[in-house]
């Protein structure tokens, strides 16, 4: 009787995700509408829009008026702190009502939700010439942006083919900012190349600005995001890889030489040049520091609304902007991307409306007001970082367009998708704070972390 049981469980559950699939090969009715495009097709319509409490939101939520004007759709936006966000919208997603119709997300949580069958992927959209405005001009999306947003759903194939589950909205690649007062102070008559270089400015950067100044900001806390920004960027640049695939199974490669010698370097210019508190830090502690003329450096995220920040703050005018060191002078710069997108849950009963309004906060002239009016993060199109208005907001923040034009054609998803990816990287960031304090030696730490991230994609 168990067996009888446990194989009606089994079969239910399989029964389960083919229908799950098949929705999603299927796609919604409302892409294969006929004629040509009007931006007034699904007037009337409602749709419900979750927003994480940021800078692209609040742009948004200013063009609401005008969405609803042009279209004659009813937009109800809710915004949540992100501390809260993402436990707000995996549990509306797996309830499967088809509330929020849209919802803002990064790209880790799409490999999440798009395996679990609640998000729409959106070719067969871009594929109807009746549901995509004329001036739309999806070619201008900056093509390693958009290319991160596309994945054929497989454990462990890398992001960049396969379906488009979402479109963006701003993005940032991983940077070096510095205090040039700071340097000036220190003796560095150059920013920093090579990780060698980088090494010995914190070396000269020790309490530059009297007891409790520090040389670089790093994240460090106990969080995945912790992992992703300039970490995994020179995890990747030292040849390091999180997953392979090796006979048909995800196997984690956290432990190989090449991560070793990463984290061994890591592990030192934290003690060299981090905070006394870096094990607390996140991104937003280490930016107030460098601006407060606590931190000499930062290496983080580079983006328009952190540029205008700074601005704001006590050290705001010696801020410049440069490339992340490398290992030797001549190799390429490569750096992980974090991209705020926004994606259609596949239960939504308002698919058309929905479809709208991506276009509408994806297109030309909504970017360039959120960049420009606003404070939106990087620009994700070409035209936007060419507009006159632009170049003009940003000519004070030294660095800042040369370092992303230098950046970006090299960016990308560093991570290998998987669904394990936020129980993966919490224990990474543990990990790595045990490697720093001494708990463990970094040979012994990737050891046992390697051991417990098998676990986790194999379950």
């Amino acid at each position: 009787m168990k067996k009888k049981l446990l194989c009606c469980v089994v079969l239910f559950a399989l029964a389960a995700a083919v229908f799950a699939g098949a929705r999603q090969e299927t796609g919604s009715t409302d892409s294969k509408a006929t004629g040509t495009f009007d931006w007034k097709r699904f007037s009337g319509q409602t749709i419900t829009v979750y927003m994480v409490e940021h800078s692209t939101s609040s742009a948004l939520q200013a063009k609401i008026p005008d969405f609803e004007a042009k279209t004659g759709i009813k937009v109800n936006i809710q915004v949540t702190p992100e501390a809260n966000y993402f436990d707000q919208v995996s549990n509306a997603l797996s309830s499967r009502s088809g509330n929020p119709d849209l919802f803002m997300t990064g790209v880790y949580q799409v490999w999440n939700y798009s395996t679990a069958g609640n998000v729409e992927p959106l070719d067969d959209y871009f594929a109807n010439s009746a549901l995509v405005a004329p001036d739309y001009d999806y070619n201008d999306i900056v093509p390693s942006v958009i290319n991160s947003l596309k994945w054929d759903g497989v454990s462990g194939h890398a992001a960049g083919s396969g379906k488009l589950w979402a479109l963006p909205l701003g993005c940032e690649v991983y940077s070096l900012a510095y205090n040039k007062r700071a340097f000036e102070k220190a003796g560095i008559t150059k920013v920093p190349e090579t990780y060698e270089e980088l090494l010995a400015a914190c070396d000269k950067l020790k309490e530059w600005n009297g007891p409790g100044s520090y040389p670089i900001a790093l994240r460090g806390a106990r969080d995945w995001g912790t992992i992703h920004p300039a970490y995994l960027s020179v995890f990747s640049q030292f040849g390091a890889k999180d997953f392979a695939v090796e006979g048909g199974k995800l196997v984690s490669k956290v432990n190989s030489p090449e991560s070793v010698a990463m984290n061994q370097f890591w592990v030192d210019l934290v003690k060299r040049g981090g905070s006394p508190q870096w094990s607390n830090t996140f991104w937003y502690i280490g930016q107030a520091e460098l601006g407060a003329g606590k931190a000499a450096m930062q290496w983080d995220a580079d983006n328009n609304s952190i540029q205008v920040n700074l601005q704001n703050m006590a050290e705001g005018g010696n801020i410049a902007f440069a490339p992340h060191p490398v290992a030797k002078k001549g190799d390429t710069v490569k750096s992980n991307f974090w991209i705020w997108s926004i994606a259609m849950n596949s239960y939504s009963k308002a698919k058309g409306a929905a479809w709208m309004f991506l276009q509408y906060v994806t297109s030309k002239e909504f970017l360039e007001y959120a960049s420009v009016t606003g404070n939106n993060m990087d620009p994700v199109r070409t035209s936007v970082w060419n507009s006159a208005g632009f170049q003009r907001k940003m000519a004070s923040q030294e660095g800042y367009i040369d370092t992303f034009n230098k950046t970006s054609p090299n960016a990308g998803i560093l991570f290998t998708p998987q669904p394990a990816f936020f129980e993966t990287t919490l224990d990474w960031a543990e990990t790595l704070q045990n490697m720093v304090a001494g708990r463990v030696t970094v040979q012994a730490g990737l050891d046992a972390l390697k051991q417990r991230m098998d676990r986790a994609v194999q379950q």
